[in-house]
């Protein structure tokens, strides 16, 4: 299993906005991509030095083949869809290997 985690600072003004898109359209999109078995949402309560609110979303994936595939089939479409909030978003992702869950 890996996690696919895209952890996303936002501008305090635009923060209602991207958090009630991010949960009635973008997650729900990239679970639709079929590539992801869930999506765990958090939030990062340490305080950052540049302001805004940070986010961290964890995608599941049954496998490194599942997420290969996401890159070359839907990364760029969901990429697009974050243009929307250009300026008032900085993010960056991480894959994550699941070696033991107790």
């Amino acid at each position: 299993m890996v996690i696919y985690s895209v952890t996303t600072n936002v501008q305090e003004e635009a923060h209602a906005d991207w958090l009630k898109w991010m949960k009635e359209e973008y997650i729900p999109a990239m679970l639709d991509t079929g590539k992801f078995t869930k999506a765990l949402m958090t939030k990062v309560l340490s305080k950052e030095p540049m302001g805004g609110i940070t986010y961290s979303v964890q995608y599941t994936a049954e496998s490194m083949a599942y997420l290969k595939t996401f890159y070359v089939e839907d990364h760029a479409n969901m990429v697009a869809k974050t243009t929307i909030f250009k300026g008032k978003i900085v993010e960056f992702s991480t894959e994550l290997q699941v070696m033991d869950e107790q």
